[in-house]
């Protein structure tokens, strides 16, 4: 790990302004992933700004009767709340399929949107990866694959992002919300919060150079029955291979989005009119355009089954 300055401040804005006009500079929050990626020097940050003092660790109810979770709400608390588990039982359930209980009780709400792969080629140094290193090349293209992307992909990229609580998010259309150095705040919806690789797979956001993020905002609960189903190679403390995040209505209407195919969480919203009519209908329209790899083709299949398995489970519970 790299020599790097520490630091505490008394607002947001002066987060975010200190940020702005620091080179090198990055939040702490958990640290569950920055400290990881310092110790590896793949994140090299110069100057680190602390926010656990910043207030920001609050679930409060909203006046349209949703809910506004603060950007260090921590993963367990977050998912112990009981208007979480009563009405977005979607997002509880996410959280709870994430890394470990020690984990959990560390990493904070922004932080978790900001994770950055586990794609095995941006951990490794002596490979080249777009985005660890911009323009260097990817060796996940045409290396081993059976992690990474089928849709979303690009020729500089085919990483897909790990977290679980972003998927949750995504079906339920949350709002990020940030505030800049100037004191400028914005509300960004999740849908457009993270994006696709193209050629700079290196900008993994629409954060503007420190822009911080200050809470993450859900709409009134919408009903239904809330499902998150993850598929991994064992167990506990596992990425998702796939992931399923869904709410369905009792009559077969609902949402759908996806974890562990693409760059971002994936939701194709006209899809979701195919419910009613089972699993390969939505997918078929969810994944058209899929370009697997060599070692990872099997997902279609398995995004088909386990949203399949979600139906089932959604059918099941309302008789």
């Amino acid at each position: 790990m790299r020599e790097f300055a520490y630091e505490r401040v008394a607002s947001l804005q002066d987060a975010a302004a200190k940020a702005a006009s620091t080179p090198g500079a990055k939040f702490i929050a958990g640290g569950t992933n920055l400290v990881d990626l310092m110790k590896l020097e793949i994140e090299t940050p110069t100057h680190l700004i602390d926010l656990n003092r910043l207030g920001l660790d609050k679930i409060e109810e909203t006046d349209d009767g949703g809910l506004r979770i603060g950007a260090m709400v921590s993963n367990t608390d977050l998912a112990a709340d009981l208007r979480v588990r009563k009405d977005y039982g979607a997002l509880s359930r996410a959280l709870l399929a994430g890394a470990s209980g020690q984990l959990r009780n560390k990493a904070s709400t922004g932080g978790n949107l900001l994770q950055r792969t586990r794609c095995p080629y941006f951990y490794d140094t002596n490979q080249p990866c777009n985005k660890r290193v911009p323009k260097s090349g990817c060796a996940a293209i045409g290396g081993y694959s059976r992690q990474l992307a089928i849709i979303g992909s690009s020729d500089s990229c085919i990483a897909t992002h790990p977290s679980d609580m972003a998927v949750a998010l995504r079906v339920l259309d949350a709002v990020v919300e940030t505030v800049n150095s100037q004191g400028r705040t914005r509300a960004i919806p999740i849908a457009d919060f993270h994006r696709l690789p193209g050629d700079t797979p290196d900008n993994e956001t629409a954060l503007e150079p420190g822009e911080l993020i200050t809470a993450v905002t859900l709409p009134r609960p919408i009903g239904g029955v809330h499902h998150y189903e993850k598929v991994r190679d064992r167990a506990s403390y596992a990425f998702a291979v796939v992931s399923v995040a869904a709410v369905i209505q009792r009559d077969g209407t609902g949402r759908v989005a996806l974890g562990g195919v693409a760059h971002k969480p994936w939701r194709i919203e006209s899809a979701e009119a195919l419910l009613p009519n089972g699993a390969s209908a939505v997918v078929a329209q969810l994944l058209a355009g899929a370009k697997p790899a060599r070692d990872n083709a099997f997902k279609l299949l398995l995004v088909e089954r386990t949203l399949a398995a979600v139906i089932a489970q959604a059918r099941a519970h309302e008789v």
